[in-house]
């Protein structure tokens, strides 16, 4: 609990005393009491149940009311589990339901549509990455959300989670940085299968998908780079027809001196998630779930490991937003701070397209 969670005793009438008194009672703090939120999930695939639902349930600032999802059968499982409403239209669900706030895991395609409903209902919207397929649709997006009132969150669970929020930290404690490296890669084994396999519906590949993780840490860390230039892959499977790149190679730098390389894929195995960071007196080596500050030669000073924190982090984030909406906090994941993103992965496509270096600060 924080003083904006609670009320000072002595600012109650209860609490008053004449001049001169000392109060009749210490001085403590009272909670607050804050009406849950009433959330509404849409899209109810494997990051909903694994996260937001089981965030939902440990979180005190939000209260699931209903859920949605486009398969009638997976609607019925989750209606009777979490013994709320369910639909199979997210517009039903907004014009039936009296939502404060929507979770939204939907494919990329469907994404501005719901927040466009989201915004004729005054409903706010906490979001799963990507914010947008596009620069130009992410402008429109965060627009529409200023015009109608309403705030929105891209949900980037790395942001809550105590492993990621103490790099900085051990950062600060390695010299002159000079070489990021970082890598997130998993193997499915028909990188076609699905909606992610096609741009018209993913608006890119493991790029805006995956890779979208680790594209907010960079800026996370480091800022929007200088340069960039790409390579992207749909040579995993010959077999197979598919257009959304299921390997990238990103190569990044800025004025400072950092230069830095992403390898990002849907195809490589196992799954690995890290990103190093070398500097004159020592690294940095962030894992999910682990992170070292080392020698330059390798040998570990220090290190911090959590282990099952994505639940945690999902109710941390849904508390967080709560706090937005109650204007108690800063939205540091909203669609302005976005923007930044889609120019990185504009300038990737842009780039592995041109065979060119992108600046992409220059992209409006």
């Amino acid at each position: 609990m924080t003083a904006l969670d609670c009320a000072r005793v002595d600012q109650l009438p209860e609490a008053s005393t004449s001049a001169g008194e000392l109060p009749s009672r210490p001085l403590t703090l009272v909670p607050r009491r804050r009406v849950p939120l009433r959330v509404g999930v849409i899209g109810l695939g494997r990051q909903a149940l694994d996260d937001h639902l089981p965030g939902l349930a440990s979180c005190e600032a939000a209260e699931l009311v209903a859920v949605c999802d486009e398969d009638p059968e997976i609607v019925r499982e989750h209606q009777y589990r979490c013994r709320v409403p369910g639909y199979t239209s997210f517009t039903a669900m907004l014009g039936s339901e009296q939502l404060d706030l929507v979770v939204v895991c939907v494919p990329h395609c469907v994404g501005r549509r719901v927040i466009e409903a989201a915004a004729e209902h005054r409903v706010h919207v906490l979001k799963e990455k990507p914010f947008a397929t596009s620069l130009t649709e992410a402008r429109e997006l965060a627009r529409l959300c200023e015009d109608s009132e309403i705030e929105l969150m891209v949900t980037l669970q790395r942001r809550f989670n105590p492993i990621y929020t103490s790099f900085p930290q051990l950062a600060d404690q390695i010299g002159t940085p000079f070489v990021i490296d970082a890598r997130y890669t998993l193997h499915t084994a028909d990188p076609s299968d699905g909606w992610r396999g096609d741009i018209a519906t993913a608006g890119g590949g493991c790029l805006i998908d995956m890779g979208y993780h680790v594209i907010d840490l960079i800026l996370w860390y480091f800022g929007l780079p200088d340069r960039i230039t790409a390579d992207l892959s749909v040579a995993a499977r010959p077999d197979r027809e598919y257009d959304a790149e299921d390997t990238a190679l990103v190569h990044f730098s800025y004025d400072s001196g950092l230069y830095g390389s992403i390898l990002l894929s849907r195809f490589i195995g196992p799954k690995t998630e890290d990103l190093r960071l070398v500097g004159s007196k020592g690294m940095v080596h962030l894992e999910r779930g682990r992170i070292r500050r080392l020698t330059n030669d390798g040998e570990v000073v220090e290190s911090l490991l959590r282990e099952q924190a994505w639940p945690s982090a999902a109710a941390t984030q849904l508390d967080y937003f709560r706090r937005v909406i109650d204007g108690e906090r800063p939205n540091l994941s909203g669609p302005r701070q976005h923007l930044a993103h889609l120019r990185f992965v504009t300038a990737c496509y842009q780039a592995a397209r041109t065979h060119t270096c992108i600046d992409p600060k220059e992209l409006r």
